[in-house]
């Protein structure tokens, strides 16, 4: 791996009703994607997270995804709608979109055209 390769910057930001904003930059792929994994588990099980907190992986900054970012955004949803919270994406790029439309996770998982959008969808459920 070179210094380009593997760059993924996760930074959590609280919001108003419980929601926490995963702002993701960079690539999410076979380098980076367990990092997104133990972000998400580690809101799920901290104090003010649990049942019912929901988390927006906020996409806007990720240029890159190849099918291991993919699993981990699935695996996310999954284990957060196991623990009774929401996970959803928000301000993807176009080629994000893409990508995903192609590969059926815009049927699967939530998506939302800006973060306001999202967290304001997961505050009133």
């Amino acid at each position: 791996m070179n210094e380009t390769e593997g760059t993924l910057a996760i930074s959590a930001h609280p919001s108003p009703g419980g929601v926490v904003v995963l702002r993701l930059a960079g690539e999410l792929d076979h380098h980076t994607g367990a990092r997104l994994g133990h972000a998400v588990e580690d809101l799920l099980h901290s104090t003010g997270a649990g049942a019912g907190a929901g988390i927006v992986a906020d996409l806007s900054g990720l240029y890159y995804c190849d099918s291991t970012g993919i699993t981990t955004i699935i695996t996310a949803h999954d284990r957060a709608r196991a623990t009774g919270s929401s996970f959803c994406v928000a301000a993807p790029s176009p080629a994000i979109v893409q990508l995903f439309r192609m590969t059926g996770l815009d049927q699967v998982l939530p998506f939302h055209p800006s973060v306001e959008d999202a967290v304001d969808a997961l505050s009133n459920r």
